[in-house]
Formats: C-alpha cells, structure tokens, sequence
C-alpha cells in the first residue's frame, strides 16, 4: 500500500472516531492488530461495544465504502472481533457499523451486520 493510501485511510479512520466523540462514544481501540488482520475502531457508549469498518476513497467512482465491506469481510470482521472478545472481556452487546468517507463526507451505518 502507497503512502498516500495510508494517509488517505489514516485520515478517515481519524474522522469517523471524531463522528463517534461528537455523539457521546469513547474511543476504546483504533487499529487493533493481530496477525490475522485487524479492526480499523472500536468504540463504546458505555454499554454496546461498536466495531467500525471504516472505508475511505476520494471518489464513489469505483463504488461506495459500503459495497467494499463484502461478506467474506464481514465475516473476517467477525473472526478477529471474537479474538479481540477473547482476549479483552466485553459484558455488553457487540454491534458492526461500517463508515464510508468519501471527499471528507462521513456516512455511517448503525448494526451494519
């Protein structure tokens, strides 16, 4: 991956966790890696653990941040949220939301999956 594509995908990601803060969520990891891949932003509002895919692109010219979460993602994005579970205790509710940033615009969808 490109630099600019990593600055690009840093400064979504930076974004949509300003979105979450703006509404009253506290940030609780970003970028959470392990060797199987990783999960862009969790966050919490006291009570439900949100795992966020965030998907930057400077245009919808090649679709939208929401049609790249695919089900072989979302079932990815699964597997690492139970290893992420498995090694940090959770005693609430997990929902999947996917943010698309698109030219700075921030679009966000609740329980995505």
């Amino acid at each position: 991956m490109t630099r600019a594509r990593q600055s690009l995908g840093r400064a979504g990601e930076a974004a949509v966790a300003r979105w979450y803060l703006d509404r009253g969520y506290r940030i609780i990891e970003q970028n959470w890696r392990t060797s199987r891949g990783e999960l862009d932003l969790l966050v919490s509002d006291g009570r439900v653990l949100v795992v966020c895919e965030v998907k930057t692109r400077t245009s919808d010219r090649f679709g939208s941040g929401f049609e790249a979460v695919t089900l072989a993602k979302q079932d990815r994005i699964r597997m690492l949220t139970r290893r992420y579970l498995a090694e940090h205790r959770w005693p609430g509710p997990v929902r999947f939301d996917v943010a698309s940033v698109v030219s700075g615009r921030i679009d966000v969808l609740l329980d995505a999956f």
